[in-house]
Order: structure tokens, then C-alpha cells, then sequence
């Protein structure tokens, strides 16, 4: 039902696999964003709902919606989708394909062996971190590839200048802020930023976009002193652009992450980016000069490495423009459609 780094991946895709001639269509939950998005587009839609891995009228309705548009190939893109709609695909008689986003291990047993086995041809990591998790649960490397996640630069294209962005959200124009961009849950580390920020000097400020689960104790945590007015809660944003521009540095200190595309749309907009040394951030952060890879949870480096970056304004161009080279390294949207029309006729061969 949600809609974070994922999803917008899924719809670069489909936007740039349209434009190269195919025709998509896209199966949701019902009454979520995803169905919202795919409708506005044009394109054909079915909504099913999706109670959980054993919801097998689930499996049957896919079925049912699958044989009636037979389409050349089924791109499945959650856990759960590999599960249900791979099911759905294997009875249909149609192939399918998959893309793994996050970089826990896979868990053996017969499920997995199922899914990797049966219903699932090829499998795409989004990261050599995701690739290697895959292959220690247990899935064929012959049936794995890597296709980095892309980041839409048309779509982080600034409509407000930056002294209006920072005016607005109380920011002076002497005054270096720090932006973090995801989902408030715990894997995202927001709540250790905020004990690092505590120990920073009191002009440091904190922009924080983004919803979830852990806002009301994140703001509760940010009341306290000495953070009391030094960090800004956003919420869910359509402006990341505006935002990137306004800030001076990018925070990433997630405790798990499979790529992090909050982090590819900062280093594409040339900003210093401070990320954690965990999952595909750590292979996304080629060298030093793209930006800092910290150890997670670890406070005094973080402390310290945000300290020297707030206090050199020549580090910072240096760490945004080695981040900006980082993405014409094969994170841009027509690089990864180009790379999934190749993997689906590894998978689906003309007959």
C-alpha cells in the first residue's frame, strides 16, 4: 500500500519502457497509491487484493487477470509478489521475473526454493549487496544479475530558488543544514541522527522528510534539549528538488538498506552526501570522493565526520561534484531500461 524508493523505480521503468515501444500493464492493491499512479498514466490496470502469502483467492484472481491479458512477461516486485503472482504466472503458463530490492538474506527452505526455482526465471539485484544476499540464500548466480536502481533528474529539477526554500523553513542564509529523506522506521536510523545532532553545535539544523510509523516519537525525541527547535519535520514531500537545492548536506544513516535511492537523487543533485557503510550504500559510494561512508550506530563518527563537513564549505563542493560524476556511472533511468530489455530476453527467449 505504500510508495517510497521502490515504487519509484517500478514507475521509472515502466515510463521508460513505454517510451521505447512496449506495452505495460500494472496489477495493485486496490484503493493504493500504486493503482493512482498507474491510472493517471494511461495504463491498463487491475487491482487485487492481497491479504498475505496465503491468501490463495489472491492467487486465483492473478490467475484469472494474468490468462486474460497473457502478457509476454510478469515482472514481479515485492516478497510477497514473488509469492502470489509468481504462483499466479507458473499456473498460467507465463513467464516471470523478479526484482529484489532489499539485502537481507534470502531464507532458505521450500518456499524460497519454489519461488528461485519454479516460478521465478531470472531474478534482478538492485545492488552487489542485494546480489550477494541473494546468492547466500541459496538462489542460482546463473539466475541473477545486477541492474542498479536509477535516479530521474527531470524529476528533481528545482522549481523555487533556494533562499526562498530555506526562508521558508526558517533556515538563515549564514546557516548549513543538513537534509535526511526516507521512510521513519527504525532500519532508516533517524533516531541516532537525532542523538548525534544533540552534540553538535546549536546552529546545526536538521531538515527531516518524509512519514511513517516512528514520527510522533521522533518529534517527541527532537523536543527534547538540546534539540528543541533545531530540527524541521517535513513530512511527505512532492518538492525533493527544492529541498536538495536548499540544503548544504545529505544524512543517510540507515541501519539496512538495499540501495537507497534517497541517497542517488542527493549525489545526482551534487550534494555531499554522509551515508552508512551498510548494504548497497556501501557499494554505492564507490570512493572517497563521492562521499563518507560511516559505520552505523557508531556515534563519534558520525559526530565527527558531520562536524568537518559543516565547517568546509571546499569539502563539501568537492564530496557534490565527485557524487554527481557517481550517477552517469549507470544510475540514470535509461541505462536501467536498457539493462531490463536485455534481462527480459535472457528470461523469455523468442521462441
Amino acid at each position: 500500500m505504500g510508495f517510497s524508493g521502490g515504487e519509484v523505480q517500478v514507475f521509472l521503468l515502466i515510463d521508460g519502457l513505454v517510451e521505447r515501444g512496449h506495452r505495460c500493464s500494472v496489477i495493485a492493491q486496490p484503493a493504493s497509491r500504486v493503482e493512482a499512479e498507474a491510472r493517471a498514466r494511461g495504463l491498463e490496470v487491475a487491482t487485487v487484493p492481497m491479504g498475505g502469502d496465503w491468501d490463495l483467492r489472491a492467487v486465483w484472481t492473478l490467475t484469472k487477470v494474468l490468462r486474460r491479458w497473457n502478457p509476454d512477461v510478469v515482472h514481479l516486485h515485492t516478497g510477497r509478489a514473488n509469492w502470489l503472482g509468481g504462483w499466479a504466472a507458473h499456473r498460467s503458463g507465463l513467464p516471470a521475473v523478479s526484482t529484489r530490492r532489499m539485502d537481507r538474506v534470502v531464507r532458505r527452505g521450500l518456499k524460497t526454493r519454489r519461488i528461485y526455482g519454479t516460478f521465478v526465471r531470472r531474478t534482478a539485484a538492485i545492488s552487489p549487496a542485494v546480489l550477494r544476499a541473494l546468492h547466500a540464500g541459496g538462489v542460482p548466480p546463473e539466475r541473477t544479475e545486477l541492474i542498479w536502481s536509477s535516479v530521474n533528474l527531470a524529476r528533481l529539477q528545482p522549481k523555487r530558488e533556494r533562499e526562498e526554500v530555506r526562508a521558508e523553513l526558517g533556515a538563515g542564509s549564514d546557516e548549513c543544514v543538513s537534509l535526511t529523506v526516507g521512510a521513519l522506521v527504525e532500519r532508516k536510523g533517524i533516531d541516532f541522527l537525532l542523538r548525534v545532532l544533540a552534540e553538535l553545535p546549536p546552529a546545526t539544523r536538521l531538515w527531516v522528510a518524509g512519514e511513517g510509523p516512528e514520527r510522533a516519537a521522533l518529534e517527541s525525541q527532537a523536543q527534547e534539549s538540546p534539540l528543541a527547535g533545531r530540527v524541521t519535520f517535513l513530512g511527505q514531500r512532492n518538492d525533493l528538488g527544492d529541498l536538495l537545492r536548499a540544503a548544504d548536506l545529505f544524512l543517510m544513516p540507515s541501519r539496512a538498506e538495499g540501495l537507497g535511492v534517497a541517497a542517488l537523487e542527493a549525489m545526482a543533485m551534487g550534494l555531499p552526501c554522509l551515508v552508512s557503510q551498510v548494504g548497497g550504500l556501501a557499494d554505492l559510494v564507490a570512493t572517497p570522493e563521492q562521499g563518507v561512508l560511516l559505520p552505523p550506530d557508531d556515534a563519534e563518527a558520525w559526530g565527527g565526520a558531520w562536524q568537518a563537513c559543516l565547517e568546509d564549505p571546499e569539502r563539501r563542493a568537492r564530496l557534490g561534484a565527485g557524487a554527481r560524476g557517481r550517477i552517469d556511472q549507470g544510475f540514470l533511468p535509461e541505462q536501467m531500461v536498457a539493462a531490463y530489455e536485455t534481462f527480459y530476453r535472457r528470461a523469455c527467449p523468442a521462441p
